[in-house]
This record gives structure tokens, sequence and C-alpha cells, in this order.
């Protein structure tokens, strides 16, 4: 008999290959997202806040960039996952705040559909974790 988890008596395999996909695919966007804004440079980054009317643009440049980056490598490695993921959660609260509050909901207008996604994934990942195919478990194990 297979082991379950949660309220939702979901397979404990299903549902740690379930969280390992979420990881990678957010991070994979993250990581590309944080790459693009990384490859353009710091000052033309803060730049493009600025125009934006980000406060403190040079700081919320270099946070962006590296959640993006190093916290979506992070998560593709399962590596402080809950943290990581809030991290993403404030990352895009200011993203959709600052520069998609105004244009609606869908990403082809400059709307906030992908930032939210983003943001609310971010959130989850920190409320139930990486799960057991994570670098978290693996030190959580070695620990104990």
């Amino acid at each position: 008999m297979l082991r379950t988890t949660g309220a939702t008596g979901a397979p404990a395999p299903a549902r740690d290959l379930a969280l390992l996909l979420a990881r990678v695919a957010l991070g994979a966007v993250l990581v590309a997202h944080g790459w693009q804004k990384a490859g353009g440079g710091l000052g033309a980054t803060a730049d493009g806040f600025a125009q934006m009317e980000i406060p403190l643009p040079q700081a919320a440049a270099a946070f962006a960039i590296g959640v993006e980056l190093v916290g979506g490598a992070m998560l593709v490695l399962g590596l402080l996952t809950p943290v990581v993921g809030l991290l993403v959660l404030v990352d895009m609260a200011g993203a959709l705040w600052f520069a998609h509050r105004d244009a609606g909901l869908f990403v082809t207008e400059g709307g906030g559909e992908l930032v939210l996604v983003i943001g609310v994934l971010g959130l989850a990942l920190a409320a139930v974790g990486a799960g057991r195919l994570s670098l978290d478990h693996a030190l959580t194990r070695a620990r104990a």
C-alpha cells in the first residue's frame, strides 16, 4: 500500500514528483528572467525600473536579479525552498504592483497574469516545502 500525504490523500511519491516539477518549472522561468536582467547589466535594469517609477531602482534591480537568478537555481535544487518561495512572492508582488497593476490581467497587454502565477507558486512552495526529491530533504535527513 502506498503511503499518502496531506488532506488530499495523494500518494507520497506523486506529491514529491509534483513538487519537483513545480520547483524545476518555476526555477527555470526565474533563472531565464534573472539571466535576461543580469545580461543587460544592473545599471540597465535599474534604469528600466526607474522609468517604471519603482522606488530605490538600483536596490530593487539587485534584489530582482538575485531572487530570480540565484533563487531560481536554488528552487531547481530544492535548497532553502520556503525562504526562496517567500522571496519570490515579494519580488512578484513588487512587479505586480509597480509594473503591471494598471495593465489588466493578460500578459499580451502588459498585464500581471505571469507575475501573479509566479508569486502564488512561490507562496505555495514556501507553505508546503520542497518535497523529498530536494536538497532540503537530503540535508534535513543528514542532520537527523
